[in-house]
């Protein structure tokens, strides 16, 4: 029976003329199972090294996901940050603006009072303000208008400037006694008492009185009294 041995085509198992070629072909074999086994090496190799990559792509999305919510996350805070940032702008711009309603409002009120400064002289209407302090005509006049207490308790007690005459005049404004006398025309005498001179008893005039060292003669003498005794 003929024994198919490859190449060489049929005969039988002591045919030398394919035996070489039988052992070629079990060599070629092997060298392919051993290329087979090696591809599916690398075939396991690849499935490694693609299930790696597939499980560090999974990780990288992953990562990726969590990096997107926090970017997310960052992006609302940034958001509400803005939002309170504006908000606290608005209530800065709200105070400003009433600050510089108050600072108009103290302008204008300072504007129309009176300060302490001016000595009343801001005051919109002097008479209105005397009024308002319950004073009357007499506050706008002289005292020199005014009688003193020296002239009379009350003012229609007083002399009245009318009553007195020029001369009167003359004497009233004298600064003192003496400039009265001379104003009157007044002597020495005025000021004496009146013991220092004769009286009308002893003689119309001075010096024809009777004198103390005067000697007592008829000329001299009238009936009278002297020294208890009559004469």
């Amino acid at each position: 029976m003929g024994i198919f041995r490859g190449t060489g085509g049929t005969g039988d198992a002591t045919t030398d003329a394919v035996a070489s070629q039988v052992g070629t072909d079990a060599s070629t074999a092997s060298t392919k199972a051993n290329e087979a086994a090696s591809s599916a090496t690398d075939a396991a190799n690849s499935a490694t090294a693609a299930a790696s990559s597939a499980s560090g792509a999974s990780t990288s999305s992953t990562n990726a996901s969590t990096s997107a919510t926090n970017a997310a996350n960052s992006a609302t805070a940034s958001a509400s940050s803005a939002t309170a940032s504006a908000s606290s702008a608005t209530a800065a711009a709200s105070s400003a603006t009433a600050a510089a309603s108050s600072a108009t409002d103290v302008s204008s009120t300072l504007a129309s009072s009176a300060l302490k400064a001016n000595n009343l002289s801001d005051l919109a209407n002097a008479g209105t303000a005397r009024s308002n302090l319950g004073l009357g005509t007499v506050a706008t006049t002289a005292a020199s208008a005014y009688a003193t207490a020296a002239q009379g308790s009350t003012a229609d007690a007083a002399l009245a400037a009318s009553a007195v005459s020029t001369f009167g005049g003359t004497l009233v404004d004298d600064a003192n006694a003496a400039a009265a006398r001379t104003t009157l025309g007044l002597g020495t005498a005025a000021t004496t008492a009146s013991s220092a001179y004769a009286t009308a008893a002893q003689g119309t005039k001075a010096d024809s009185a009777l004198q103390s060292n005067s000697t007592l003669n008829a000329d001299n003498m009238t009936t009278g009294t002297l020294s208890g005794g009559t004469y």
